[in-house]
């Protein structure tokens, strides 16, 4: 039996020009180490199907998701999200957010699932940015709500930056709340605003972190009373990140993880795990970064 029912596309591996900061090779490699480590056997992984246009419509505006399947994006708008026109991208950007739906079916009866990809906070309803094109936890989060299968959904997104796009569809429906903990001086510089922001300043270390997460998160989650909860779990808090500013360790990484896990098993709460940014130069950093991701998730709920 799967114990973290992971989603994983051999098109998660996309190819792109070497001009693309976005690194791809983590996609192939992240579940090559869980399998030799022995963290995951290949009977953990799942291979999803694309979401449904209809799914993923309730989301997006009709207009921006015929532009994406038509590849009619402008110039502009492939600038604001930084990748180049290809059919490819498309497919897997569907690919992706039907894995985090899939996912959220399976945790709901396994009590967790995980997504190699996903984390695409930054789609908003009518256009993408910052290399996402389609929000795959909040298709997946809707989809739960429509199908009737939870009431009250968290979000808990702990990448370095804001959930915009996730804030601004969301901002709305309060059946959904929005929790991101993120870099102040950090992209996106005009923030949205979700239910509940935590700015973090430059170099904000791993006690820092783990003390405010600590002090907010079973607060929250007595507050909200989620029947499911989708958490965001990007590595690019650390200190070796490009484009983080903040400045936690590997291990406070790890730390960070084992508590939201843990969170969730001690309310018996549901959670779907998307994997987010990550962008040191030293790609092994990266994959032992979200390897620790899976690892604090197989702790928990083994």
């Amino acid at each position: 039996m799967s114990l973290l029912n992971i989603a994983f596309h051999p098109i998660y591996q996309l190819p792109l020009p070497s001009k693309h900061r976005f690194p791809m090779e983590k996609y192939d490699l992240l579940p090559k180490q869980l399998i030799y480590e022995g963290t995951c056997s290949s009977e953990d992984f799942f291979s999803p199907i694309a979401a449904d246009q209809s799914a993923v419509e309730r989301i997006h505006h009709p207009d921006y998701v015929s532009k994406l399947l038509k590849l009619d994006l402008n110039k502009k708008e492939l600038r604001k999200i930084g990748f180049p026109r290809s059919k490819q991208l498309i497919e897997r950007e569907f690919i992706i957010a039907g894995g985090t739906v899939q996912g959220a079916l399976k945790a709901i009866n396994s009590g967790i699932a995980m997504n190699i990809a996903g984390g695409t906070h930054h789609a908003f309803k009518s256009h993408g940015e910052a290399f996402c094109l389609l929000n795959d936890q909040a298709i997946a989060a809707q989809y739960l709500l429509d199908q009737k299968l939870v009431d009250t959904i968290l979000i808990i997104d702990l990448d370095v930056h804001q959930g915009n796009g996730t804030a601004k569809i969301f901002e709305n429906n309060y059946n959904v709340f929005t929790f991101s903990m993120h870099g102040k001086k950090n992209y996106p510089f005009k923030k949205e605003q979700s239910n509940l922001d935590l700015e973090l300043e430059d170099n904000c270390s791993d006690g820092e972190f783990i003390d405010l997460l600590e002090k907010t998160l079973p607060k929250l989650i007595d507050e909200v009373k989620p029947d499911f909860i989708f958490y965001l779990s990007g590595v690019d808090v650390l200190e070796t990140d490009k484009l983080g500013r903040i400045g936690m360790t590997i291990n406070g990484c790890k730390q960070r993880d084992f508590y939201v896990f843990e969170q969730c098993k001690l309310h018996d709460i549901p959670v779907q795990c998307s994997m987010g940014g990550g962008y040191s130069k030293d790609l092994k950093i990266i994959i032992d970064a979200h390897a620790n991701t899976f690892r604090s998730a197989k702790d928990i709920f083994d």
